[in-house]
């Protein structure tokens, strides 16, 4: 009897509870509606991967060629090629790019001075406003071979030739990560500055009374007090290690550089849309997103064992 009332009591509540917040519930129809039309809805076109794509006949192919078009792409030495730009762009970045905003955002929290505090955050998270076109278009005149100011101080104090840098391999991947450090770091160290102000300052009081100085208080009390958020965000990141932004590496994309340049989704662009090969298009971008799934579970696992603390 008592479980049979301590049920219906928990659905008159959840009742309530809908009717007091049903402007939240109502909120979360964009989002939802979002997700379906353009994550899930899409995944239906994954069978494109195991049949035989015509124009003209039918969305979802007309045979069934089962592993085919893996065992092509297995074969092809430009799919391993793109396969492992992608992995070296998203370790370098990671590397570089995912310490960078914890850190800012620790600098950031050390500031007192609130108008000069707020002055840099602003600054900081403005460029990710920025569009990806805007940007590239901005680096490819300040690193111009004939009126690029970079070239000019290169040649002014050094005597240095103008170089090419958007048309050099050895350049694309610092490039490419420093464009993402500028446009990023201050948006996510959003994240972790909102980690930061949710610690309890009687830790802090306590380690200062301990004769802990601020950099053993940021080591000892602020680090381990964001691990969670540190370990969520890491997860996040090491997923879409395959996952290069597409639009960027596109427009920094040359033929002299094509060879550290060209990456999964340039390359599902290239055989999908302009070979129109769409079968190889879908078998090549369904690998990368079981490979995604697989990195993110492996992290999720690996993050539980550390810190206790997960996605999911």
């Amino acid at each position: 009897m008592r479980t049979i009332s301590t049920s219906k009591s928990n659905k008159i509540s959840n009742k309530n509870y809908f009717r007091k917040y049903w402007q939240l519930y109502a909120m979360m129809t964009l989002p939802i509606i979002y997700f379906i039309v353009f994550k899930y809805l899409p995944m239906f076109g994954n069978i494109l991967a195991f049949r035989r794509f015509k124009p003209g006949v039918s969305a979802f192919g007309t045979g069934f060629v089962g592993l085919s078009y893996f065992k092509m792409f297995m074969a092809d030495a430009s799919f391993w090629r793109a396969f492992s730009n992608t992995l070296l762009i998203s370790l370098f970045n990671i590397v570089v790019n995912f310490p960078i905003p914890i850190i800012f955002a620790i600098l950031l929290n050390e500031v007192k001075n609130r108008r000069f505090k707020k002055f840099i955050q602003t600054s900081s998270y403005m460029p990710r406003f920025v569009s990806t076109v805007v940007v590239i278009s901005m680096l490819g005149e300040i690193l111009s071979p004939s009126s690029g100011i970079l070239n000019r101080i290169l040649h002014d104090l050094f005597g240095m030739q103008p170089i090419f840098f958007l048309n050099e391999p050895s350049f694309f991947r610092a490039i490419y990560v420093m464009t993402d450090t500028w446009q990023f770091t201050g948006w996510t160290a959003i994240i972790y500055l909102a980690a930061i102000t949710g610690v309890s300052s009687e830790l802090f009081e306590s380690a200062q009374i301990d004769g802990a100085n601020r950099f053993k208080q940021i080591w000892y009390v602020t680090l381990p007090s964001i691990m969670p958020t540190i370990m969520v965000m890491l997860i996040l990141n090491v997923g879409r290690l395959l996952s290069v932004g597409f639009e960027k590496v596109l427009l920094l994309y040359t033929p002299n550089n094509s060879m550290v340049s060209d990456i999964i989704d340039t390359f599902v662009y290239r055989v999908g849309m302009q070979n129109q090969n769409y079968s190889y298009a879908t078998a090549v971008g369904l690998f990368g997103g079981v490979i995604g799934i697989i990195l993110v579970s492996s992290a999720n696992y690996f993050s539980k064992k550390v810190t206790g603390e997960g996605v999911y």
